[in-house]
């Protein structure tokens, strides 16, 4: 569906009264960004984007002020700042942003500033990744699946992150399989010297291949950990020993990195 027939008036937006409350969030947030590198092409290939305090404070001091009574503000303030941090940065690769299912009450209604604040700073929701952590606590899964199908239906991505960390991770890829996958970095960590995680991410890579969903490393602080899983067949990493995410910044990757 083409992100300019959706509009404040239009019927997909109507419906959900909790997205017609524009109400201030009570707190202030700011985002760093992180790149996601393609190794094949020696590439960005996306920028993660990550919630700070307006002067850099942790992702932790922002989500300890979140409650049930603001995180629809929050989810729907995230995506927005997010967004226009992208635009005035001048990012050209993917965007991927983070989301709440449980601030999400119908998927199609809360889309409405998400296409908003698209439009608003010529971002194209076509390079717009939605990611969910698995081991965020589901309240329904059959509503998060609902989630992401209306998603990927409005054109945009989809991806399941620290995959491997919660106990819904293959129950949850039996019923979608998003975009990308992106593997818990505990699994990816000291990778290189330990056969139990090397025989758990050989499964997932493989799973993985199987139902066309493309596969990401996070966390990656090695040479060895990059180069055991990129023989394994991970092309999509991020982590530092690329780049430390950028404080309302585009982060430069590490030559070093590349070899």
């Amino acid at each position: 569906m083409n992100s300019t027939f959706l509009t404040r008036n239009n019927p997909p937006f109507a419906g959900c009264q909790k997205c017609k409350d524009d109400q201030p969030l009570g707190f202030d947030i700011a985002f760093a960004y992180q790149p996601i590198v393609d190794l094949d092409t020696r590439s960005i290939y996306a920028h993660e984007a990550l919630v700070r305090g307006p002067n850099g404070e942790s992702a932790f001091s922002v989500l300890s002020q979140v409650t049930d009574a603001n995180r629809y503000l929050f989810d729907q303030a995230c995506r927005v700042q997010a967004i226009r941090g992208a635009a005035e940065l001048g990012l050209k690769e993917l965007l991927s942003i983070n989301f709440l299912p449980n601030a999400v009450y119908q998927p199609a209604a809360c889309i409405r500033s998400t296409f908003e604040a698209a439009q608003r700073y010529q971002f194209p929701i076509e390079r717009i990744i939605f990611e969910v952590t698995e081991g965020e606590q589901i309240q329904d899964r059959a509503h998060l699946v609902n989630i992401f199908r209306e998603y990927n239906r409005f054109g945009f991505h989809t991806a399941i992150d620290d995959f491997g960390a919660g106990y819904a991770g293959l129950d949850l890829l039996a019923e979608y399989q998003p975009d990308i996958i992106k593997i818990d970095m505990e699994l990816v960590r000291g990778i290189d010297t330990s056969k139990p995680r090397q025989a758990i991410v050989s499964g997932i890579v493989a799973i993985c291949a199987a139902l066309n969903v493309r596969l990401l490393a996070e966390g990656i602080e090695t040479i060895a950990e990059r180069d055991f899983l990129r023989d394994a067949g991970v092309k999509l990493m991020q982590g530092y020993l690329f780049c430390r995410p950028a404080f309302r910044a585009i982060g430069v990757i590490d030559p070093i990195a590349w070899n």
